[in-house]
C-alpha cells in the first residue's frame, strides 16, 4: 500500500472531500461495503489478513449485474445483494483507476481534465464505441 491515492498540491488535495463526500454521504452504505470486504476476505483468503487477492476475481461487471438483478434481496450467505452492487462497483472503478495510472492517461488527479486534452483524446480513442479502427480488417 504505498502507492499515493491523494495526489496534487495541498489546494487540490484539500478539494478532494473523502469524507464529507464519501464517508458523510454513506456511512451505512461504506460500513456494509466494508463487513463485506471482512466476510469475502474469510471465504476467499482463510486466515490471512484482510486484503483484496484481486487475481480471483475479475468478472466484476458481470458480477454487478447479476447481483443487480436481485436488487432489495439477500444473498444466500444473508449479504444484501445490492451490497455485493456497490463492493464490485468500487472494484471495477478501482481497476480502471489502476489501469489509467499504469498506462500513462491520468493525467494529475483521477480525472480526466481539459487542460490534458491529449489524455483526455488517448482515453476517449480507447474507450469509445466511435473510436477509428484500423483499415488492416481486423477491427481492432
Amino acid at each position: 500500500m504505498s502507492q499515493q491515492h491523494v495526489m496534487g498540491d495541498a489546494k487540490t488535495r484539500k478539494a478532494q472531500p473523502v469524507c464529507t463526500g464519501a464517508l458523510d454521504y454513506f456511512p451505512d452504505a461504506l460500513l456494509a461495503v466494508a463487513e463485506l470486504s471482512r466476510i469475502g476476505n474469510e471465504q476467499h483468503n482463510p486466515g490471512e489478513p484482510l486484503h483484496w487477492a484481486k487475481e480471483k476475481s475479475t468478472d466484476e461487471a458481470d458480477a454487478l449485474l447479476r447481483h443487480l438483478i436481485d436488487r432489495g434481496k439477500l444473498d444466500a450467505d444473508g449479504v444484501r445483494h445490492s451490497t455485493k452492487v456497490a463492493w464490485r462497483a468500487l472494484a471495477l472503478l478501482q481497476r480502471e483507476i489502476e489501469a489509467e495510472r499504469a498506462d500513462g492517461t491520468m493525467c494529475g488527479e483521477h480525472a480526466r481534465r481539459p487542460e490534458c486534452p491529449e489524455v483526455v483524446d488517448a482515453h476517449a480513442a480507447r474507450h469509445s464505441v466511435f473510436a477509428p479502427t484500423p483499415s488492416d480488417g481486423t477491427g481492432r
